[in-house]
Order: C-alpha cells, then structure tokens, then sequence
C-alpha cells in the first residue's frame, strides 16, 4: 500500500514545479499575436536576461533542451568544422552525436564518467589544432553529478576565435555561471531543470564572438535558426507558434527568481547540496563526481545493493521518486535533484526514505544518522539566512 499516494519527485528533470506557478499555467488560453502577449513576451526577455547575466537577447524554443543544443550547432557551425567535443557522461555524448550528425569533425576529448576535464587537455588539443571552430561542454554532466571547469575554459578561449558552447541545461539558476562576465559565448538551458517549469521551453544566448561565427554557418536550419527568432523579437514576437502556457509559467517563476534574487537562490542550492553530500557521508555512502555540482548530488551504490529494486519501491510503494544511473552506470548510482520547488524539509524526507530504503534492501544504516548530519547543515543556514 502507498502511503497515501503522496509523490515526491527527486529526479533532476523534470523537478517539482511551485502550485503558484501550475496555477499561472491553467489561466484561459490567449493568442500569441495580440499585443498583451508582447508585453509578456518583453517581461520574459528581461527576465531571461537577469538569469543568464548577459545583455544579450536570450531565445527560446517551444523543445526540450535538446533543441537549443541543435540550435547550437547549425547556428553557429559548417559541415566539416572541427570541434572539441568533452565527453564525459551521457549528455557529453549527445553533443558528440549532434556533431556527427551535422557533418561536423569531432575532436574528442574522453573523460571517465565521475571526473571532470582538466583546462589543459582542451588547451593542448587546441595547439594542436588551431582551425578548431568550438569546444562543447556541459557545465554540469546530469548524468555523473560533475561540474566541469567552464569558467577556466573560457579564459583559455578569450583571445582566440573559438567559441565555447556551454549546456547549462542543469547548472543556470542554480550556481555562478555569468555569461558576460566569464566569456561565455554560448549559453543553453532547459525549462524543466532550476527553472522549475514543466519540460517543453530551451533557451539560448549568443556572445558577439558566437554571432560573427553564425554569420558564416553554412548549415541548414529552419525552426531553430536564431536570425528568425531574432527579426521576431524587433517585432516584439515570436517567429513561430510558441509554448503559451509555458510561457505564461515561466514569467511567473522568472518574477520569483528575481524577487528571491540570484545570490540568495544560489546559497540555497549550495545549502541543499552540501547538507545532502554530509548525509552521504555519514552513512559512509561515497559521493560519485569527483567534484560535484550543486545540482544534485549522485551516490554511489554500494556493492550488492540492487538499485533497481530499491528505486522501484521507493517510487511505488512509498512515492519518492529518485533516478538511477544511464548506459555502463545503471545500477551503480543513485542520483537525487535539489533542483525545482524544494525546501530544506523536501531533502529530509528524500533523507528518510533512503535510509529507510537501503536498511530493506541489504545495507545497514542507523537510522537518523544521515537526517542529523543534514540537518546540522541546514540549521546554520536557517540561523544566517533568518534570524
């Protein structure tokens, strides 16, 4: 028997979405055309702004955030590009496919899942090929829990004509990633992800160094062709039909990010983080990334524990939904959001139940071990933030 069919989503994508914002999202159904919408469409561009820290315009597409991805690639490239490609998880691959796709020339640079990659290894790819056109990297790696070192990336690539594409899909809104300030040229995220959205809406934004390369792309592109979007906006619209509803959500969630402000929303997830890690620890469970996003935090199974079964009765039986590992790591990970609507009180329960769960599934814990090592984290940060 459920206990009493409550469900706690912990899975990084889709996340819980605010009551608030579902309830923007039910209003009546208005025309994308009429002028009330571009006075939508000009608050969700400010607010688009805000988030990405940039001046530049910020697009959006009705996808999910492989979309912008695509985007990337035919916006800014021509078949027969070389670029850098990291590869060191499942969405690191996607970039890879999306380039063999479009006829690019992927050069790859392969990082065993768990670790990031090292600046260096792209500087000295980039010596030994200088007409590389990119280097696409994920800021955070969703399906290892790793960040990986944008910020040094971009100051390698400041002086050259080589862009940096960065799938934030999983990393924007929830730590510092300033677009303008660190040089990033590309910058690509997701609705479902620290956004607290519904899937559906990809977003991204272009550094002047990425717009002078779009000039030169030789490659197809219809519906996610930025130029299109762009002669839009001077219209104060969209070029084609776009996710309304969405679109009426996420203007609420970017007034609240605003509202929150981006320092105090980043110190919440960095809290939400570290308390789950101390968790983890204390149940002498190891951390999976070697060095982990604030996103989520990914665990590492013990051997013997059957995860699949231990997912599958937290999910059915006592509703806390939690994600496992994909490709060569199913089965050896446990992967735990603290992205979307959640409260400090949300990762005790997600806490309760993993503790719970691996005592019925073959590894002893002390109950309320890991709860106390998370709450003392937690309890700091409500005296700093609150009294």
């Amino acid at each position: 028997m459920e206990f009493l069919n409550k469900k706690y989503l912990f899975t990084p994508g889709p996340v819980p979405v605010a009551p608030e914002v579902l309830l923007s999202m039910a209003q009546p159904i208005t025309h994308h055309r009429l002028p009330e919408f571009s006075e939508i469409l000009k608050e969700i561009r400010e607010g688009l702004k805000y988030l990405f820290q940039t001046k530049k315009e910020v697009y959006f597409f009705a996808s999910s955030g492989t979309g912008a991805m695509e985007s990337a690639i035919v916006n800014l490239f021509s078949p027969g590009d070389k670029v850098i490609v990291v590869v060191g998880g499942k969405f690191g691959q996607r970039w890879l496919e999306l380039a063999q796709t479009f006829n690019l020339e992927p050069l790859v640079i392969d990082v065993t899942w768990g670790k990031a990659v090292k600046p260096e290894d792209v500087e000295k790819l980039l010596k030994k090929n200088p007409d590389v056109k990119g280097v696409l990297i994920q800021a955070c790696e969703t399906s290892t829990g790793v960040k990986h070192p944008v910020k040094e990336i971009a100051e390698i690539l400041k002086d050259k004509e080589v862009v940096l594409v960065v799938d934030a899909i999983s990393a924007l809104g929830v730590y510092e990633l300033p677009m303008d300030k660190w040089g990033l040229d590309v910058v690509i995220t997701g609705s479902q992800k620290a956004l607290s959205l519904p899937p559906g809406l990809s977003f991204i934004a272009f550094s002047d160094k990425a717009y002078a390369l779009a000039e030169k792309s030789k490659l197809p592109k219809y519906y996610f062709s930025f130029k299109k979007e762009k002669k839009a906006y001077q219209k104060d619209t969209t070029a084609f039909t776009p996710a309304i509803s969405l679109l009426i959500g996420l203007r609420k969630m970017l007034k609240r990010i605003r509202e929150i402000g981006l320092e105090r929303l980043f110190r919440h997830y960095q809290t939400l983080s570290l308390a789950c890690r101390k968790a983890i620890l204390a149940l002498n469970l190891e951390i999976f990334p070697e060095i982990p996003s604030e996103s989520l935090t990914v665990i590492k199974a013990p051997d013997g524990l059957n995860t699949g079964e231990l997912l599958k009765f937290l999910r059915s039986k006592l509703g806390v939904i939690f994600a496992g590992g994909q490709d060569h790591l199913k089965g050896k990970i446990l992967r735990i959001t603290h992205m979307g609507d959640q409260s400090p009180f949300d990762l005790l329960i997600a806490l309760s139940a993993l503790e719970m769960g691996l005592n019925l599934f073959g590894y002893q814990v002390s109950f309320g071990k890991g709860i106390k090592a998370a709450e003392e984290v937690l309890f700091d940060y409500v005296k700093k933030e609150y009294l």
